[in-house]
């Protein structure tokens, strides 16, 4: 059950901002998904929305300690329409969607965690960056998934590589291999924002391993996303000198 309580508090202590601050953001954090749809339920039970939320608000303090403003979007999980969340966006330099994977069901097996069957699969780890060639700011956008990518890798996490492989539901191209970036060019989210504008799929949470690693290591990737993001708005803004 997610606590909207705790959710309250933590925005208030650790000075996030949610949508509709009166701040002008430099950089909006998307909470994928929402309490109505969950998305993705990890190989433990834990829904996608949690790590989602968890990861977004560790990447808003992050961007905070840099001293660049982070507007949330979605942390409620109120958030259901996929066109609404660009739109909060507007006025923000970059959007980024916050996501958690899963694979294609015919990879899926079972097992049993606490009593409870649960569906998971150890075949894939690792995080992918999308884009979409249906932005306006395409250049940019893929510029910045680079940057992410870069300093993902830097702290010692591994790019998935399996969206590109030539199987249904997959075969998303690459746009930067090397840092795990492929062009996704209808996600609603990418191809609606006035920004520049990058979905992270952090991990695979149906990989028991990788779960637990997501959980142990967020403040190192959120620390590691806001790196990329602090270098892509330097890119961004010296483009506009």
């Amino acid at each position: 059950m997610v606590d909207l309580r705790r959710i309250g508090v933590c925005l208030a202590l650790c000075g996030v901002p949610m949508a509709g601050s009166a701040a002008a953001p430099a950089v909006a954090v998307d909470v994928g998904h929402s309490l109505d749809a969950p998305g993705a339920m990890s190989a433990r039970g834990r829904s996608e929305f949690e790590f989602n939320r968890d990861l977004a608000l560790a990447i808003g303090r992050a961007m905070n300690a840099r001293g660049v403003a982070a507007r949330m979007i979605g942390v409620d999980g109120k958030e259901n329409g996929l066109g609404a969340r660009p739109a909060k966006a507007r006025g923000a330099e970059f959007f980024l969607s916050v996501h958690h994977d899963s694979v294609q069901p015919h990879f899926l097996q079972s097992w049993v965690h606490e009593g409870r069957e649960r569906r998971y699969s150890d075949r894939y780890a690792g995080f992918s960056l999308f884009v979409s060639r249906r932005n306006a700011t395409l250049r940019a956008s893929l510029r910045c998934a680079s940057r992410l990518g870069e300093e993902l890798r830097l702290a010692g996490f591994r790019p998935s590589l399996y969206h590109a492989d030539p199987i249904p539901g997959e075969m998303k191209p690459f746009a930067d291999r090397a840092n795990g970036v492929h062009y996704y060019d209808n996600l609603a989210v990418l191809k609606g924002a006035a920004s520049p504008a990058v979905l992270l799929e952090a991990g695979v949470i149906v990989n028991r391993d990788e779960e637990l690693m997501l959980g142990e290591a967020r403040e190192r990737m959120a620390a590691a996303v806001a790196a990329g993001l602090a270098r892509c708005l330097d890119s961004l803004r010296a483009g506009r000198r």
